[in-house]
């Protein structure tokens, strides 16, 4: 008989090899500036796209210049499913990341986008433009 984890309590949490692990990547609602609601459509010719996430931590292998708190950009669909993590009394859904699968990197959370907000919908205010480098 399985057994369900609905979350897994950790305190060490460690990505290995040249793996990445992140949090904060939004998946449902979305509401536009004019108050649109935009319904989850990961998967639908209109879902494939890129997503933000947060860095958790890098294995000891991954030598990229971003680091735990940046935010990268990954390629759409190069991301594990979802795990409920207790990290020191906070739940958070963690995802793992390959390298070879993430596009770029940002100090912050990108403008003009809200992700994974805790609200029922995200926010979408303006599509973020960065004009280079991030």
């Amino acid at each position: 008989m399985a057994i369900n984890i609905n979350t897994i309590k950790s305190d060490g949490l460690r990505a290995i090899g040249n793996r990445v692990l992140v949090t904060d990547m939004f998946f449902g609602e979305q509401t536009t500036k004019s108050g649109l609601i935009i319904s989850s459509d990961d998967g639908t010719e209109r879902g494939i796209y890129p997503r933000w996430a947060k860095v958790l931590h890098k294995g000891p292998e991954n030598n990229d210049t971003y680091d735990i708190g940046h935010w990268i950009l990954v390629e759409h669909g190069r991301w594990t499913r979802g795990m409920n993590i207790d990290v020191a009394g906070e739940e958070l859904e963690v995802r793992m990341v390959e390298t070879e699968s993430i596009l770029a990197y940002a100090n912050e959370k990108p403008d003009g986008l809200t992700i994974g907000t805790t609200s029922e919908h995200g926010t979408v205010k303006d599509m973020p433009t960065f004009n280079g480098a991030l």
